[in-house]
């Protein structure tokens, strides 16, 4: 039984209630380029899209973007640096914290109409005062076009690879869409995604029948998968990887823009947080032997926030409420490495 609580206006509606100035929309477009141009190959630079696993409240989100800012400015010549600003939270059990757009207060009830109006004055000020725009994590399509003139990369997660409506609403997006292997860690089943967000589609979206060009710039990001005993199970060695490479060479003229994402936590970690300082030295390690991989690797996704670790209720300002972390010092570091080696 479904019990109507509050209506939501459209996305028409609630853009329209705070649109993104000029100047603004200038910055996000800018940024798109880059990350685009990442992904087809015509920059050399990396892309890493970095930040908390969950965006819990704006100060600290804000804080972290600024700083991240200033980051990019030092390593921008050999990376595009991309805030993770996720909004949604998958849970593998269906219950818990949902994230800021369904609950934007964790400490009170699910209040949607609330939560997209603070997702995007924080997407707003992340843009302004640190001149980057964010990912974003498409948990639920039809979300999507409440904050897409904000947003410059979309993840799909591993629960939703394989999901229909997510193949579809990405085939409309007009920038870097990463999908996640399964669960299961079938690369059949990620190059299939690719294969569907990267063709024309004809789908409902909204209140309408859409038509999509599809998406040039959809493409892999190895999560590590999980077994039939619930072992995490890393996907980020050089087999997995040429095996990738090998399912976009099948798919031939079929599918543009060859291209690979590692995130470097999940079950590629184990949710060992400072494992992934690990496993990204060794993909940046691997992209100096071989120039195939070198080719298809384009970067990297890394859980980061101020603080390291996590906490279950917010105390410490600037410490995932969800799965831990990189802190700060770490992260920095980090990045500057990736800048290095690059």
């Amino acid at each position: 039984m479904f019990e109507k609580q509050i209506e939501i206006p459209s996305p028409e509606e609630i853009v329209s209630e705070r649109p993104v100035p000029e100047a603004l929309a200038a910055v996000k477009s800018e940024r798109d380029r880059l990350a685009k141009e990442v992904i087809t190959g015509e920059s050399d630079r990396l892309l890493v899209i970095v930040g908390p696993c969950s965006a819990h409240e704006p100060e600290p989100v804000l804080e972290y973007v600024r700083r991240l800012g200033k980051l990019g400015e030092r390593v921008k010549d050999r990376l595009v640096l991309v805030p993770r600003v996720y909004t949604a939270k998958p849970r593998t059990r269906g219950v818990g914290y949902m994230g800021m757009f369904s609950q934007p207060d964790p400490d009170h009830e699910e209040d949607t109409l609330r939560g997209i109006r603070k997702i995007r004055e924080m997407l707003l000020h992340c843009i302004e005062e640190s001149g980057l725009s964010a990912a974003d994590e498409m948990l639920y399509p039809e979300n999507y076009a409440y904050v897409e003139d904000l947003i410059t990369y979309v993840a799909v997660g591993a629960r939703s690879c394989e999901d229909q409506s997510h193949r579809l609403v990405s085939s409309g997006i007009d920038l870097p869409v990463g999908f996640k292997n399964p669960m299961s860690g079938s690369i059949p089943v990620l190059i299939n995604s690719i294969f569907a967000a990267q063709s024309p589609q004809v789908f409902k979206y909204h209140n309408y029948q859409v038509r999509t060009t599809g998406n040039p710039y959809a493409h892999a990001v190895l999560r590590g998968r999980v077994d039939n005993y619930g072992n995490d199970i890393p996907n980020y060695h050089y087999e997995t990887v040429m095996q990738v490479l090998e399912g976009y060479a099948r798919a031939g003229e079929a599918l543009s823009n060859p291209a690979l994402i590692i995130d470097a936590n999940h079950s590629n970690s184990g949710k060992r947080f400072r494992q992934q300082i690990r496993i990204v030295g060794e993909v940046l390690e691997n992209r100096l032997r071989d120039k195939d991989f070198r080719r298809i690797v384009k970067g990297f996704m890394i859980e980061s926030f101020l603080e390291e670790g996590c906490q279950e209720h917010d105390v410490v300002f600037g410490k995932s409420i969800t799965d831990p972390c990189l802190g700060w010092a770490d992260t920095e570091a980090l990045i500057l490495d990736i800048a290095e080696k690059a």
